[in-house]
């Protein structure tokens, strides 16, 4: 699977999962919401160091 694809892949699935209502009603209570953006920033960027490692910082797509 090519990176752009699994770009919108990934892009897609987060914004089907933000529109479900669960995920929704726990956004609303500013604890849990810090959390999740806490949480999601940190996923991105342990993202990032993977495919740094996996392609290479001078890998060109």
């Amino acid at each position: 699977m090519s990176a752009i694809r699994l770009a919108v892949t990934v892009v897609s699935t987060a914004f089907a999962v933000s529109r479900h209502p669960a995920v929704r009603a726990m956004v609303n209570n500013p604890k849990t919401r810090e959390t999740a953006i806490s949480t999601t920033r940190n996923a991105a960027y342990n993202a990032g160091v993977l495919a740094r490692h996996l392609l290479g910082r001078n890998n060109k797509l």
